[in-house]
């Protein structure tokens, strides 16, 4: 079987695609018999969320989730309004220029979305210690830490979108007992979370086929690690309006009894990562390919496969012209774009164009299996970057304007139009990990020269210097499509500055908008909470 059975297990043991608590369908002693029925029910089953088939489900995949909170918020990538086409009620627009607001249903479901995975692991923590007799010592550490560790990475998404939010760690407490922790605290806990489960999960490529295949494994920690190192000057501070924030050469981690400051933190867990055996692939498209469960660089994956699993990947669909998915035999929603500032970024239109724009992006005339495309009056089908607007409605290139989404490779046996593919989803990657080392080395005074420029040997680009702008600039010509952006931005303090065809809000020289506001929703069923600063 191509695809490890531990994703397949719980949709066939409980049919959990059916429920928000697949465990619920059962009577307790009835799914936990056994120490694998345990693991199961109470670990395996939970990696389900992970992706998604529906909107603000799964960290990628679907649309008006995490990954559309941290893409279209940023100079990365836009989705223009096209005439009847993308305006959907300004909510597309209002991401782009930072006009969000607390009522937004989106962002409801989103911190919904995060929350009800959280809470389904401290359910599983629970089971797992009532159940405990089912299991010797080192097979509970084992289910335990696995679980922290999931939990862990979910908090932190959580806290990276929303800031000051409710830190719950057990199954049992009440509503009107859930208070409101700082966003120093919640970064505090995933640190600790995720250092004390890693000795307990298992080592080994967690996107490799196999008994880790999908799973939180030891270098996936290490990973968030880190990333939350990487970030200590925003995590660590509870008010981002106040114009200050600690520096990351006074705030310390404790890394095998070592102390060390930030970014001498994110070195080490940098070089855990490549003592794990992970390495560039030679080839940058091979991340993406349909196949892709081989790569030596992707860390931390979304297993797909159309024929198993209901997680989608809508991202090529929603972009593609409608006569560009209709030449591969799907159809297509004619919307996302990159941004005017990320084609300046890959110098297109240059002698000196980026070798990943090709493998990143359609643009001008289209070709399908070698043969051009054509539009409904038999002209060309030719997308034009350089005239996109916010707003294209009207204009002559209403409908073709834009460099559309590609990095993917087509799986042409997809379902759904392409969104039931085979290529897994890559979440992290080793290329990230050269990238962070990088910057945290320049950061604290250092030289990451060596690390930048292994990154842009691999895809045939000259060598540059590792100054703090243009590890910036690699890191969109690196990762574009892979939800980073909006962190980088807010990390290097531009988030909240006018860019690209954005302008600063009025209101927004504080810097508010680093985080998103707390829901509307959420604050009326818990009256403990309090709406995020600037709001």
């Amino acid at each position: 079987m191509r695809k490890y059975i531990l994703y397949l297990l719980p949709l066939l043991f409980l049919t959990s695609c059916l429920s928000e608590n697949p465990k619920s369908q059962l009577p307790e002693g009835e799914v936990y018999k056994s120490a694998s029925e345990l693991y199961i029910n109470a670990v395996a089953t939970l990696y389900n969320y992970i992706g998604g088939s529906s909107e603000s489900q799964g960290l990628q995949g679907t649309y008006r989730g995490v990954y559309d909170y941290n893409t279209f918020s940023t100079d990365e990538a836009m989705l223009p309004t096209r005439g009847g086409d993308w305006y959907d009620g300004g909510f597309w627009q209002n991401l782009y220029l930072h006009a969000w607001t607390p009522t937004d249903n989106s962002l409801y479901n989103t911190w919904n979305y995060l929350y009800k995975v959280i809470v389904l692991c401290n359910q599983s923590l629970a089971a797992i210690d009532r159940h405990g007799d089912l299991l010797d010592s080192s097979r509970k550490q084992a289910y335990t830490a696995e679980v922290r560790a999931l939990r862990a990475m979910f908090y932190y998404y959580l806290q990276d979108l929303f800031g000051n939010v409710p830190l719950v760690t057990a199954a049992d407490t009440p509503l009107d007992q859930i208070g409101q922790s700082g966003r120093s605290s919640v970064f505090d806990f995933c640190v600790q979370e995720l250092q004390q489960a890693a000795p307990s999960l298992p080592r080994g490529h967690s996107n490799y086929e196999g008994s880790n295949y999908g799973r939180i494994t030891r270098p996936v920690a290490y990973f968030l690690l880190a990333k939350l190192a990487l970030n200590a000057e925003i995590y660590s501070d509870d008010d981002w309006t106040d114009a200050q924030k600690p520096s990351g050469k006074s705030i310390f981690f404790n890394v095998d009894g070592q102390k060390l400051n930030a970014w001498e933190t994110v070195v080490a867990y940098c070089d855990k990562i490549k003592a794990e055996g992970f390495s560039l692939s030679g080839d940058y498209a091979a991340n993406f390919s349909v196949h892709n469960e081989t790569s030596p660089e992707n860390i931390f994956t979304i297993p797909m496969d159309k024929d198993l699993y209901a997680n989608q990947f809508q991202y090529l669909f929603r972009s593609r012209h409608y006569n560009h998915g209709g030449a591969l035999g799907m159809d297509a929603e004619n919307g996302t774009c990159a941004t005017l500032s990320t084609l300046r970024t890959y110098g297109y239109g240059t002698p000196a164009v980026d070798s990943r724009y090709a493998v990143n992006f359609y643009s001008d005339t289209l070709r399908v299996d070698g043969s051009i495309v054509r539009l409904d009056n038999g002209e060309a089908l030719v997308y034009k970057p350089l005239e996109v607007r916010l707003d294209l409605s009207g204009t002559a290139y209403e409908k073709t304007a834009g460099a559309r989404m590609a990095k993917y490779e087509i799986d042409r046996t997809a379902h759904e139009d392409g969104k039931l593919q085979d290529n897994d989803i890559v979440l992290f990657r080793y290329a990230d990990v050269l990238l962070m080392a990088a910057e945290a080395k320049v950061r604290n005074g250092g030289d990451g020269s060596a690390e930048l420029n292994q990154v842009r040997r691999r895809v045939g680009m000259a060598a540059r210097r590792a100054t703090l702008d243009n590890i910036l600039d690699e890191r969109l010509l690196e990762l574009m499509w892979e939800g980073w952006r909006r962190q980088d931005l807010i990390r290097f303090g531009r988030f909240c500055q006018a860019y690209d065809q954005r302008p600063q809000l009025p209101s927004e020289k504080d810097g508010h908008t680093a985080v998103y506001p707390i829901p509307d929703k959420a604050l009326k069923l818990n009256k403990q909470l309090r709406q995020n600063p600037g709001y």
